[in-house]
C-alpha cells in the first residue's frame, strides 16, 4: 500500500520524517532527498545507468532506494528511506 504525501517544493537536498498511526500502531518513516550531479560521476557522461549504479551502490548501507526523480541535464534528484531495524 502507498500514500502519497505533499512535501513543499525546496530546492537542494531535504530530510524528510513521517510519523504515522497505522491501526493504532504509530510507526516512523526516514527519507533522504540528495541531489547527485552528473559531472561527478566516475563513468563516461554519456553512461548514466552506470553513474546511477554508482550512486545507489555506493550509498550509506543503512539507507535503501526509495525513488529516482526527474533527472535534467546537469543532475538527478534521489531519494532513500532509512532501512527499518526487523524485530525478531
Amino acid at each position: 500500500m502507498s500514500i502519497a504525501i505533499q512535501i513543499p517544493q525546496i530546492s537542494g537536498e531535504q530530510e524528510i520524517e513521517v510519523e504515522v498511526k497505522i491501526n493504532g500502531i504509530k510507526q516512523q518513516y526516514n527519507y533522504r532527498v540528495e541531489i547527485f550531479y552528473w559531472k561527478d560521476c566516475k563513468s563516461s557522461y554519456h553512461k548514466r545507468v552506470d553513474c546511477l549504479r554508482e550512486i545507489i551502490e555506493g550509498y550509506d548501507s543503512d539507507w535503501g532506494l526509495y525513488q529516482i526523480g526527474l533527472p535534467t541535464e546537469v543532475y538527478v534528484p534521489i531519494t532513500f528511506r532509512r532501512k527499518r531495524i526487523k524485530n525478531s
